[in-house]
């Protein structure tokens, strides 16, 4: 497997040396040379042809695709496959996806702002775009400090429809995930907004701004993080595909990577389970 995903590599035009491949796989460049030839076997030639696949659809992933997905990518590529032989072919080429954790509460309630019922009520599903929305904020590290991630998501398509980044934990961060939203949106009438109960969604300034746009007001009951489990997933998944695997010296760097993940590959390339392993642009464009 190990000379598999070397050719794979070579084949795919990497910018790595053979030589450099072989020391940190730690075989010889004869043992490769010899896989090479040996590539004449018909089994060998299509297990090496099957890694090749596998290897270019994790990479296209940015490294965040397990077997699940991987094999979902294979069989709309027309290829008959069993989930076993993809989860054997990873493993043996040290192929993995990217772990999640558990995203912790960032927002705090305020006892003295008014709050409303749990319309939502759990119900994560949608028939159409902009009929439910979900929203949350995290927090992320860098070497100048804490950054703040609000994102806005569409439950219909699980689209990321509005977020912002910033260094304050003020009102202003949601709202202008929230404006943006409305921007690219334009919602009509029967918007469903969802959030916990923090102080910042809990405000005047966004409960304005939602009744401004006819918008109405769901909030998570107090203490209870699976109310809001849509807005939570995303954030592990971001913190598990990005965040979480590189050290940030700057707020512009990670404002840069934050924008390339979400337009460039969570709402466009990345499949989803919970949408039958399509993107959210497919499922916007159903839609359309």
């Amino acid at each position: 497997m190990r000379f598999a995903f070397i050719h794979a590599m070579v084949v795919e035009k990497a910018s790595f040396s053979i030589a450099g491949m072989c020391r940190v796989f730690e075989v010889t460049r004869q043992g490769y040379y010899a896989y090479v030839r040996s590539l004449q076997s018909p089994r060998i030639a299509r297990e090496a042809a099957l890694l090749e696949r596998i290897a270019r659809i994790h990479r296209e992933s940015r490294e965040t695709y397990g077997s699940p997905r991987v094999l979902d990518a294979l069989q709309r590529q027309g290829l008959r496959i069993g989930k076993r032989r993809v989860e054997r072919t990873m493993r043996g080429a040290g192929l993995i996806g990217v772990k999640r954790a558990r995203h912790k509460v960032t927002t705090r309630a305020n006892p003295a702002h008014p709050t409303e019922p749990n319309v939502l009520a759990r119900d994560f599903s949608a028939t159409r775009p902009n009929e439910k929305w979900v929203t949350d904020i995290t927090y992320i590290w860098t070497d100048e400090g804490w950054c703040y991630l609000a994102a806005i998501l569409d439950l219909y398509s699980r689209s990321v429809v509005g977020w912002h980044l910033s260094a304050s934990l003020s009102t202003d961060l949601p709202l202008m995930a929230l404006s943006k939203a409305l921007l690219r949106r334009r919602p009509g009438t029967g918007l469903l907004h969802h959030s916990d109960r923090g102080c910042q969604y809990t405000s005047g300034a966004y409960r304005d701004a939602l009744t401004a746009s006819g918008i109405a007001v769901s909030m998570s009951r107090r203490g209870n993080c699976w109310d809001n489990a849509c807005a939570e997933s995303f954030f592990a998944t971001i913190k598990a595909e990005l965040v979480n695997r590189r050290r940030w010296p700057t707020r512009i760097e990670l404002r840069e990577a934050v924008f390339d993940y979400i337009e460039s590959f969570y709402n466009t390339r990345r499949v989803h389970s919970s949408l039958a392993y399509r993107t959210p642009a497919e499922i916007e464009r159903l839609a359309a």
